[in-house]
């Protein structure tokens, strides 16, 4: 156990230089540190450290050839760590960047091997958080920075989530209220004549290909190859999961509604996370609402993981949703929660 700082950066409306520098400072030191960003909280430390960085695997128990995310202040910076840009590339930065958007890229060595576990490329995104930004202005390092969370859980969305896994097990907390977005950002392989989605997030398809014309999506979203080492972070582990067995079911209400009846006959406790509408039709002791449109549920849904304990329910039931926009990445992270999927 060590002593983790929790440091609340914006308590009177601006943020406290001072605990910034002191957070800043430790990073600089090799130091690991959770920090807010638009998506969700990042455990950062300098990337180009790699014992530095060695402590965010050992923090997180993160697998060791899962890549991580190198977070720069500026797009100057990110150019800085990576070489054979493809002209496409410059758009979607002037387009997305600073904001939920991770560019995968031939590395030119200035990050540390286990940032790419070992390979020739790494992903670097421009985060619009406030607080990140500011951060990363006041290291003037690259910042690698999975989700601060224990590997394999939710992701979180609040510095409570991060308080709940990580307390003494990293050196500080900068506690910056709820994030945003509340799904991690899209990443895209740029190594390619064609931009292609590693991972669905706050930046959609349609956003991208209203930008750049066609944009391809990996086959690996949908069917892991466990040989493969990841392109990218999320690609090959089981992420997501909440403390029970959550069930995703596709089919409506009335599917839903016949199988919390038929589990609860048979003795189970059930607890049910799904959009308002389909709450208000849904008899069910438990229920965790998402909210009301894809954007709601996106930026609800790791508390909604999160919300329900073993001792609290059985089993957790989840509705699907439409695989349109960010309703894509809603649709990944809950199938990689998922234990089982039942189908219409």
């Amino acid at each position: 156990m060590i002593e983790t700082k929790r440091w609340n950066l914006t308590e009177n409306g601006s943020i406290n230089l001072s605990m910034l520098r002191e957070a800043a400072d430790a990073l600089v030191a090799g130091e690991t540190i959770a920090f807010p960003t638009e998506t969700v909280y990042g455990l950062g430390a300098d990337a180009t450290n790699e014992a530095a960085v060695s402590k965010i695997f050992q923090a997180k128990g993160r697998p060791q050839d899962n890549p991580l995310i190198a977070h720069v202040a500026t797009k100057e910076q990110l150019l800085r760590l990576v070489e054979n840009v493809p002209a496409y590339v410059d758009k979607l930065i002037d387009t997305f960047s600073p904001g939920p958007i991770t560019y995968v890229l031939k590395s030119n060595g200035s990050c540390a091997p286990n940032v790419t576990a070992g390979q020739s490329t790494v992903g670097v995104r421009i985060p619009s958080h406030p607080i990140a930004i500011a951060l990363l202005k006041a290291c003037n390092i690259p910042i690698a920075a999975p989700s601060a969370n224990l590997s394999g859980k939710p992701s979180p969305t609040t510095a409570d989530h991060v308080w709940e896994d990580l307390h003494g097990k990293i050196a500080g907390l900068i506690d910056g209220g709820a994030t945003g977005v509340g799904v991690e950002s899209t990443v895209i392989d740029c190594t390619q004549a064609t931009p292609v989605i590693l991972r669905p997030g706050g930046i959609t398809r349609e956003e991208l290909e209203d930008v750049v014309g066609n944009v391809t999506v990996d086959p690996a979203l949908e069917h892991a190859d466990p040989a493969l080492k990841p392109k990218a972070p999320g690609m090959k582990y089981t992420h997501y999961a909440p403390e029970a067995p959550m069930w995703l079911v596709a089919g409506g209400n009335e599917k839903l509604q016949a199988l919390i009846d038929e589990l609860v006959d048979n003795g189970k406790s059930v607890a049910v996370l799904a959009n308002r509408d389909s709450l208000e039709k849904l008899t069910v002791d438990h229920k965790f609402s998402l909210g009301e449109t894809l954007e709601d549920t996106a930026a609800n849904l790791y508390d909604g993981l999160r919300y329900y304990k073993k001792a609290d329910v059985d089993i957790i039931l989840c509705e699907t949703y439409p695989e349109i926009g960010i309703g894509q990445a809603i649709m990944n992270r809950l199938r990689k929660a998922a234990s089982k999927y039942i189908e219409e």
